[in-house]
């Protein structure tokens, strides 16, 4: 039956469950439309593009191993993001052990960043400006520290509330809040900035 299955028109659900049974075409087929926000989403939280290709390799091939646990509860590209998020995590972790981290000061206002900043194609006629937006709020983004980048993260891309935030970075409820506040205040902040140079 698989055999047959024109991978290309069969929607995520079908892929999984043909892949389930051991079709590595089916799963080849969920890497190539998925793997870009995948790497987009690592590369949010490490801010290096080599480091970002590893875990996204890494959360693949997770994906791959524990693909007979996943139930479809959720969307395959929620289940696989998560996988790359805690991956990330765990980098970031083994990063600070081995170094210290020089810590830059952070705030801003206004949340919904996820709004901007989607790995999709969209409508082509708006991707020009879509794309520099998305540049900038990246750009924005890469001068958070890693803790209040990682907050704000979780919280706008991954939907989490404040308390799986605060299980996942090992910190109290309060800290977690107050990384959001700041993060939001400093993003804002920066994208005022750059949007007054614009106009100089």
């Amino acid at each position: 039956m698989s055999a047959k299955l024109d991978y290309a028109a069969a929607d995520d659900r079908v892929l999984v469950q043909v892949a389930q049974r051991g079709d590595v075409a089916a799963f080849e087929e969920l890497v190539a439309r998925h793997r870009d926000k995948v790497y987009s989403r690592a590369f949010s939280m490490l801010r290096h593009e080599q480091e970002a290709l590893d875990v996204s390799q890494e959360a693949w091939i997770k994906a791959w191993q524990r693909l007979g646990q996943f139930q479809q509860e959720s969307s395959f590209t929620t289940w696989v993001t998560r996988i790359v998020i805690n991956l990330c995590l765990d980098q970031l972790r083994r990063r600070k052990r081995g170094q210290a981290e020089s810590v830059e000061e952070l705030e801003e206002e206004s949340g919904g960043v996820e709004r901007y900043l989607p790995v999709v194609v969209g409508n082509p006629s708006e991707g020009l400006e879509r794309s520099e937006l998305r540049k900038r709020i990246d750009e924005a983004l890469g001068r958070l520290s890693v803790e209040h980048r990682t907050a704000l993260v979780l919280l706008e891309f991954e939907e989490l509330e404040y308390k799986e935030i605060a299980e996942r970075m090992k910190c109290s409820l309060g800290t977690v809040m107050s990384r959001i506040f700041y993060a939001r205040r400093k993003l804002a902040a920066l994208l005022r900035d750059m949007k007054r140079e614009d106009y100089q």
